[in-house]
């Protein structure tokens, strides 16, 4: 329920009605309703009340995008990078701890507890070992996917054994017996090959991850997983935040196919909102792109 008169407004209190409404996409049910007092119309989505102080308003102004699809057949794939200002996500050594301030990481934390699935690479998945799960803010645990065409991940990584949440291969087609021997039939799903190196067709991983019920999907990482769903046009919106460090060389993150003018760059609608010290840039990679006004 919505704060009373002399309750705290802020993002605390909105927090709880945002999961209100993923539960709302959850269950199928309709965008409004009397246990969730905020304003809804087809045609502009959700309207916070008066009232809610401005931290309410900033975080409600970046999820709104998000808590906006209530279409029964709609999902949505939220993409999501920390890096430094050079463009780095880890040094060398794979050091990443951390590139961004705590604000980033409820952000993260805020997003898993939003979608159905949560996405890494195999390469995070081998190389850092991650729970995946929801600790820094209330809200359940998503579905943890691994993305492993050629199963680098061994079956020993804590999203197999540590019960918290469900957790998901994907595999090439050609690897599937393998991997239904070493992770279980039930957690394997197997796409057929990509023609270029990344090895997975993306769309139809989603296509997959949303025939299993999994509708709104979160790819956290690393680098190469969130660039590769862009590169095959796969992400709704980007959260890339960036942090006020310079790393110098280091591991990159997004990359995506370069551009031989800057009329062909990839130039999104993008919206700006502050974490902390670091700046979150929410990118509209559905949108169409804005011209060059240069041009």
């Amino acid at each position: 329920m919505t704060p009373g008169p002399l309750a705290p407004r802020d993002a605390a209190a909105l927090w709880p009605l945002c999961l209100a409404i993923a539960e709302r996409h959850r269950q199928g049910w309709p965008p409004a309703g009397p246990e969730l007092p905020l304003a809804w119309s087809p045609a502009g989505g959700y309207a916070l009340p008066p009232g809610w102080n401005a931290d309410a308003c900033t975080l409600f102004e970046l999820l709104k995008p998000l808590l906006d699809r209530h279409e029964v057949d709609a999902g949505w794939t939220v993409g999501q990078l920390g890096q430094s200002l050079d463009g780095c996500i880890a040094t060398h050594s794979g050091d990443s701890c951390f590139v961004n301030g705590p604000e980033g990481l409820v952000h993260v934390h805020r997003l898993r507890a939003l979608c159905d699935a949560v996405i890494v690479g195999a390469g995070t998945a081998a190389l850092d070992n991650p729970q995946l799960t929801t600790r820094r803010v209330t809200g359940p645990n998503a579905t943890r996917v691994v993305l492993d065409p050629s199963l680098r991940v061994p079956a020993t990584a804590r999203v197999f054994h540590d019960d918290q949440a469900p957790t998901l291969l994907v595999c090439n087609e050609d690897r599937r017996a393998e991997a239904e021997a070493r992770f279980g039939a039930a957690r394997v799903v197997a796409v057929p090959r990509h023609t270029q190196a990344f090895c997975l067709a993306l769309p139809d991983v989603v296509k997959a991850l949303h025939a299993r019920g999994l509708r709104r999907l979160f790819v956290e990482g690393g680098g190469v997983t969130v660039s590769e769903f862009v590169r095959q046009g796969c992400l709704d919106r980007l959260h890339l935040i960036v942090a006020p460090v310079v790393i110098g060389d280091g591991q990159r993150g997004l990359s995506v196919r370069p551009a031989t003018a800057m009329r062909d760059a990839l130039r999104p609608p993008a919206r700006t909102f502050t974490l902390g010290q670091d700046v979150l840039w929410d990118m509209d990679l559905r949108a169409e792109a804005v011209p060059n006004p240069r041009l």
